[in-house]
């Protein structure tokens, strides 16, 4: 014999209320008086009650789900970043789905539509990349997007990012004014657009104190082929400062230059990282690095994508907030530079 499934209208004759007014308590936003609610919750725990959310979405129309898709978890930013979001959303209501979608094609498409067949109100998408077509799905949908950490060319995209250029040109300047000439560079994935942002900012930067950019490699945001570009970078005249495109890579940039060629960080050669994630501040890694400003970009990516949920006339938004260079111990500090 099966376990009996409790319904609303048993919880409502032991809490001798209505069967509405069960639903209102478990209904995120609906008023009930607070004897009511106790009440109700008394005898949903004396039961074992459960209210069944997809039947209730069924009759609003909403389902109080939020899809959030990511590339990958491997960079320390996004579980972080992650965790915040999903607080967040629960905050107000709202629970989380989380899936997976790496930047192969064809594998977005499918995680969207898997996303979309789970009635979501709204979808949270941290560094994965869309295609216009994708994007006019979500809308014909009726399902609101905004992009975290990541932007695109499409002007009906809402997004939320750092300010990567000014980033990038704070992490030039720093490194130039430390007397440094010979500067590399480690991109990310080259089709991002923080990683385009980041080094545009960078060689900017550059380009403004009259420096060019001495090497380039591509890391892609992986840790063994960070490690690998930082083996081609230092194999010949290698350069004595490198801005790396996030922290994930210049942890292993560091490791790399420390435990495998013998360098002396910052001795020998100045790393600069992009992030701010809790192990840059280890004090193994000790990485100077411009903090991603996590908590305001989660607070506004919230706000935008409810907004657009109760109102879909709202049109879209583009944040970019500045984040601060953290100076660590990780790369020569100018003198006189205020810290």
């Amino acid at each position: 014999m099966g376990a009996h499934k409790v319904t609303s209208a048993e919880v409502a004759r032991l809490a001798g209320v209505s069967q509405s007014a069960v639903s209102r308590v478990f209904t995120p936003g609906a008023s009930a008086s607070a004897k009511t609610i106790e009440k109700v919750r008394k005898a949903a725990k004396e039961l074992g009650y459960r209210p069944n959310v997809l039947a209730r979405a069924m009759v609003s129309g909403k389902s109080g789900i939020i899809g959030l898709v990511v590339a990958y978890l491997n960079n320390q930013f996004y579980p972080e970043a992650l965790e915040k979001l999903s607080n967040a959303l629960q905050e107000r209501g709202y629970h989380v789905l989380v899936f997976m979608a790496s930047q192969q094609a064809g594998n977005i498409d499918k995680v969207v539509d898997e996303i979309l067949d789970f009635q979501v109100d709204g979808i949270i998408a941290a560094s994965v990349a869309l295609s216009s077509d994708l994007s006019d799905r979500c809308r014909a949908a009726g399902v609101p997007m905004v992009l975290f950490n990541r932007a695109q060319d499409d002007v009906d995209m809402s997004a939320v990012t750092s300010d990567n250029i000014s980033g990038g040109r704070k992490a030039a300047e720093f490194l130039v004014a430390g007397g440094h000439r010979k500067i590399g560079y480690i991109a990310g994935w080259e089709g991002a657009s923080t990683q385009r942002d980041r080094e545009a900012g960078f060689l900017a930067g550059l380009r403004d104190k009259g420096v060019e950019l001495h090497a380039r490699e591509v890391g892609n945001f992986v840790t063994e082929q960070a490690q690998e570009a930082t083996r081609r970078m230092f194999a010949s005249d290698p350069p004595d400062a490198v801005f790396v495109a996030n922290d994930h890579m210049a942890i292993a940039v560091m490791d790399t230059l420390r435990f495998e060629l013998g360098l002396n960080v910052p001795g020998d050669v100045s790393v600069v990282g992009y992030d701010d994630v809790a192990v840059s501040s280890w004090p193994t890694y000790d990485l100077t690095t411009v903090r991603q400003p996590a908590n305001r970009m989660v607070a506004d990516t919230v706000d935008i994508l409810l907004s657009k949920i109760e109102n879909s006339d709202v049109g879209p938004r583009r944040v970019e907030i500045d984040g601060p260079l953290i100076v660590r111990g990780s790369a020569r500090i100018p003198e006189g530079w205020k810290t």
